[in-house]
């Protein structure tokens, strides 16, 4: 545990990234964590934010590697560092910044894993039958039609208000990494399988009132401290319902299922700034790296489906 004057840095530091740059609540707490970490390893050496030097953060960035944490992780915990010091510069803790000019391991580009459109009908099809309760069939229904049809996020499908489905709206708003809002239609598909959950919700809620019980404002509600499924829960349901498809559960998560959508959407001729728009990246270049699994599909079709190909 970082003592005081540590924890007055990281939670001042946490709060302008919040204020100022409308940082996600889960990139502050990679932030926190990361900085937490930092924190406790310069104690054992005696050290502190505002006297360790440059030589400091090299000695940790070799400790990071020596723990055999990837390339991405050593990336992202400089740079909470290079952050957590240039805001300590500029509120004058420190005359000067140790982290400014190092430069990381940078990561590793690999190409976002993804499912076939086979495969995800199978996963619809095991998400519809996988519960033994009919109420949780036609919330699991819901979330992963909502899902593919849409690419959220994981922590932006479960979050969702309820507000933003009434009425059968043909294209919904999400607010994203943050605080970003962007509008996502729906397919025909999602939309029939949100109708019958929010009839079940609906009389659920309805009979919540008449014992006292408050409605909750979350299309898909949950007993923890936010009040709305948690992406824990979702992550191993998503397991689940991959087992029950046959598919390997390693190869599945929320996120692939983002993946699918996106890869889905270009290889069916989706323009590639549409695309950009529906998943909220900030930056055309994080959506170009679907091209290049598509290109490796095409790739793939030619060396195994192309009449001479297999003759050879």
């Amino acid at each position: 545990m970082p003592d005081a004057e540590a924890s007055r840095w990281i939670s001042t530091f946490l709060d302008a990234c919040a204020a100022e740059l409308g940082a996600a609540r889960n990139t502050q707490l990679a932030y926190g964590r990361d900085l937490a970490d930092f924190a406790d390893w310069l104690a054992r050496r005696d050290l502190a934010f505002d006297k360790a030097g440059r030589e400091a953060v090299e000695d940790y960035l070799v400790h990071c590697d020596s723990q055999g944490l990837s390339k991405a992780t050593r990336a992202r915990r400089l740079s909470s560092i290079r952050q957590l010091y240039r805001f300590a510069f500029e509120e004058g803790w420190r005359s000067d910044n140790p982290a400014l000019r190092l430069t990381g391991p940078g990561r590793a580009q690999s190409l976002p894993k993804t499912v076939t459109e086979s495969e995800v009908t199978r996963l619809m099809d095991a998400a519809r039958t996988r519960a033994r309760n009919p109420a949780d069939r036609l919330r699991d229904t819901a979330l992963f039609e909502l899902l593919y049809a849409t690419g959220l996020r994981v922590s932006e499908l479960v979050g969702l208000p309820v507000a933003a489905v009434r009425g059968d709206p043909r294209m919904i708003l999400v607010r994203g990494k943050g605080d970003k809002e962007r509008m996502v239609p729906l397919s025909g598909p999602s939309r029939a399988a949100l109708a019958e959950w929010l009839a079940h919700r609906d009389a659920e809620d309805e009979a919540g009132r008449k014992a006292g019980r408050p409605p909750s404002r979350y299309l898909f509600p949950g007993d923890g401290r936010e009040g709305h499924l948690t992406r824990q829960y979702f992550h191993s349901l998503v397991k689940d319902v991959a087992v029950l498809a046959g598919i390997s559960p390693a190869r599945v998560t929320p996120h692939v299922l983002r993946h699918a959508f996106a890869t889905h959407l270009l290889a069916h001729g989706a323009d590639l700034r549409v695309i950009q728009t529906l998943l909220g990246h900030s930056d055309v270049a994080t959506t170009e790296i679907y091209t290049h699994v598509l290109d490796d599909h095409l790739k793939d079709l030619v060396l195994t489906k192309h009449p001479l190909a297999r003759k050879g």
